[in-house]
């Protein structure tokens, strides 16, 4: 997860390496433009629809006070002003459209206070009713409801409220116009006009309800009812071949969609996957249209495809491989190749959109220059979700939207800690950051169509910590947080154990092999018994990903005593919390391993060091031998890559000594012995070791002379030696 910066063009949602405003009324949005339409797939499409509601007369059963009245629902604004009932159920708001119009879909934008049960009826006077639609099992949200009648009065008529409040809508929309007769074979359409848009399958409305995927697709039958149990109705690929049909046979057995992904260089973020020349690698661009186009043959007819994703934070990405002019040439092609791979479906499949991901809304002024074939357009965004719909309006786009990766803040987006490593959302701000996400897509009606949220991952690890809603198969707090929001509801689920309050002590200076303390506040709100872990991740101190477990012991009063590891740097401490029932709580803080202290007077400490070799320029180096002396671990000396090598420290005259400290590169010693001598020719060993495991070496002696050597015989690794320290103490 590497942060990537461009100062040049609109917001960067994120960058990641893959395996990363103020809002603007409907209302507002449909007065700036209603004439442009939606690129359609080439094939027969809905007929546009008019809204008919806004602004007309409107009158309810009641109304919590003059604030909520009934006219709230029919103004154009989405988030501002509400109608909200007195609180039973018999309730009901209706509206004259002035006279009698067909009427082809109503959509009812909820606030919390949502209708479970509840009919649509229309009338020609006002008096006489009939039901043209019945909901039994709402759930909130946005309810996007075909119907097919004629009148001039429309009403929804509550049976039964989804909370102990009454009937509450930020808007109540009626339509008329459109063809809401299901198409054959379940085509996907994107229909309607410049900030009305909507995705139909069918020719039923289709709002996308989703996860991106991650289990394996083998797998897919295994996890995809629990998909389905969240209310999710699509998943999402980074990639399409031979491998997917497990995916999206699972699918279609519960009735879920795959939007199919199709991988181009440098896909995810910062230059992974190569860097291909889009103007001039012909054969590159050709290989993956052939190859795009047999994958989009096989699948097209499948039930579950939904629709087709090109490329995956590319626009961003290619800066991690070129600049200045020829970056700006590399965008504009590889943006014109995505318009070729976008002719090319169209062609083979006209019942399915294409769109194309990118992690930076800046990217979107080259598609909007150079692939006019998209159907719509998509975006990976994540702590800064919200401001995508600013850049939307600001940009004056004319294709509407969906978001293809969202979730909480990650580590390009957050503050560093008092170690200087990202600090890690907490649970709960994880749950809310998906709240919060769903809000905003939800919020930018008629133009934003959906997401695939990140990640349905099981991945128990660094990564998998910061976004997996179910690591390692357990649910946690975003996974239930998620799952409200897509189907309005947790009724008689068990939640996760909830983690408040972790500290580290001391969290700067933890010593290597020692102890440390962690404390932590748990409880389960189920008051399911809890079983606490404490594990490690060496991700920012030596690069390796995975929670490992660690010794601790409890102190009593949710403290830890816990051991630190060998190796100094940064890590990361993880408690977890499983409560038994398929449910877990993980909260995380950084700790900071140290040279444990080692008593008496460095005498080493910046006096003449040298050495058989050093390494004049790899990676961090140059790596002299002087630099093992000056009391920094965070410098080191680092010889050739050959045995034998030999490091040496001049104390300036004969002295005590009663303890050397090695601090260990991961290029260590497995073999040394430690000599002196009084005149720096003739030696003496005093230590030797077949048995080195890098990391810190602590050696206790009784001895005196002049100078001090390291004789090393067997490297640990295929580098050579590197040592951070080399403390000699009297």
């Amino acid at each position: 997860m590497t942060a990537i910066t461009d100062p040049t063009t609109p917001r960067r949602t994120r960058s990641r390496a893959r395996t990363t405003g103020s809002l603007l009324s409907l209302g507002a949005l449909l007065a700036t433009s209603v004439t442009s339409t939606a690129l359609l797939t080439a094939a027969p499409a809905t007929a546009a629809e008019t809204l008919l509601s806004q602004g007309r007369t409107a009158t309810a059963s009641s109304s919590e006070g003059a604030a909520w009245g009934a006219s709230a629902a029919f103004d154009g604004d989405l988030t501002g002003t509400r109608w909200a009932s007195q609180w039973n159920d018999a309730q009901w708001i209706q509206v004259d459209l002035g006279s009698s119009k067909d009427v082809s879909r109503v959509v009812l934008n909820w606030e919390g206070a949502y209708g479970k049960a509840y009919d649509i009826q229309l009338s020609d006077n006002g008096s006489d009713w009939r039901t043209v639609k019945s909901v039994t099992v709402g759930d909130g949200g946005t309810d996007d409801l075909a119907v097919t009648g004629t009148g001039r009065y429309v009403r929804l008529q509550g049976v039964t409220r989804g909370t102990g409040y009454g009937y509450s809508l930020w808007e109540f929309q009626v339509y008329g116009g459109g063809n809401a007769q299901p198409e054959p074979g379940g085509a996907v359409r994107v229909s309607g006009t410049q900030g009305n848009w909507r995705l139909t399958v069918g020719g039923q409305p289709f709002t996308v309800k989703g996860v991106t995927w991650g289990p394996a697709m083998a797998d897919a039958p295994r996890y995809m009812p629990d998909v389905k149990s969240m209310g999710v109705n699509t998943v999402r690929t980074w990639g399409t071949d031979a491998g997917t049909k497990p995916l999206l046979d699972a699918a279609a057995a519960n009735g879920v969609k795959v939007i199919n992904g199709f991988w181009l260089q440098p896909g995810g973020g910062p230059g992974s996957g190569g860097c291909v020349n889009y103007v001039t690698d012909t054969a590159y661009k050709s290989n993956m249209l052939t190859e795009f186009a047999k994958w989009v043959d096989t699948y097209k007819s499948h039930p579950a495809t939904l629709m087709w994703n090109v490329g995956n934070e590319s626009v961003l990405g290619l800066q991690n491989c070129y600049g200045g002019t020829e970056l700006e040439a590399q965008r504009n092609a590889y943006t014109t190749f995505v318009n070729d791979v976008a002719k090319k479906i169209h062609s083979i499949d006209p019942d399915h959109p294409v769109t194309s991901t990118d992690a930076w809304t800046g990217a979107w002024p080259y598609y909007k220059r150079n692939a006019p074939d998209l159907d719509l357009y998509s975006m990976n965004a994540y702590g800064d979700m919200c401001g995508v719909r600013q850049d939307w309006v600001d940009g004056g786009y004319t294709k509407p939207y969906i978001i293809t990766e969202t979730g909480p803040a990650g580590e390009w987006e957050v503050p560093d800690d008092a170690n200087g490593v990202p600090d890690e959302p907490t649970d709960v701000q994880k749950a809310d950051g998906y709240t919060k996400a769903w809000n905003c897509v939800t919020g930018h009606q008629g133009v934003a169509l959906g997401a695939t949220v990140f990640h349905y991952g099981i991945e128990h690890d660094f990564g998998g910590v910061w976004f997996n809603l179910l690591p390692d198969g357990l649910k946690r707090l975003s996974y239930y947080a998620l799952k409200k929001a897509y189907t309005g509801s947790l009724a008689g689920d068990n939640t996760p154990p909830v983690i408040s309050g972790m500290t580290v002590t001391p969290a700067g200076s933890a010593p290597a092999g020692g102890e440390f303390t962690v404390r932590a506040d748990v409880r389960d709100p189920d008051g399911d018994p809890v079983t606490t872990k404490i594990l490690l991740s060496g991700n920012y101190a030596n690069g390796d990903k995975r929670l490992i477990d660690t010794p601790f012991r409890s102190l009593g009063n949710g403290t830890f005593a816990v051991t630190a590891p060998e190796k100094l740097g940064v890590w990361k401490v993880y408690v977890q919390a499983e409560d038994g029932r398929g449910n877990v709580g993980i909260e995380t803080k950084s700790v900071k391993v140290v040279a444990p202290p080692v008593a008496g007077t460095n005498i080493a400490l910046n006096r003449p060091t040298t050495a058989s070799s050093a390494q004049a320029s790899y990676g961090d180096c140059p790596c002299p031998a002087t630099n093992a002396t000056d009391g920094n671990t965070g410098t080191r000396w680092a010889s050739d890559w050959s045995d034998p090598q030999w490091i040496q420290v001049d104390l300036g005259s004969a002295k005590p000594i009663r303890t050397l400290q090695l601090v260990w590169d991961p290029a260590y010693a497995k073999s040394y012995d430690v000599q002196v001598s009084d005149d720096g020719n003739t030696w003496r060993t005093i230590h030797s070791t077949t048995t080195g495991n890098g990391d810190i070496d602590t050696v206790t002696t009784s001895t005196t002379a002049r100078y001090v050597k390291l004789q090393l015989t067997a490297r640990g690794t295929g580098w050579g030696y590197s040592l951070h320290e080399f403390g000699v103490y009297s």
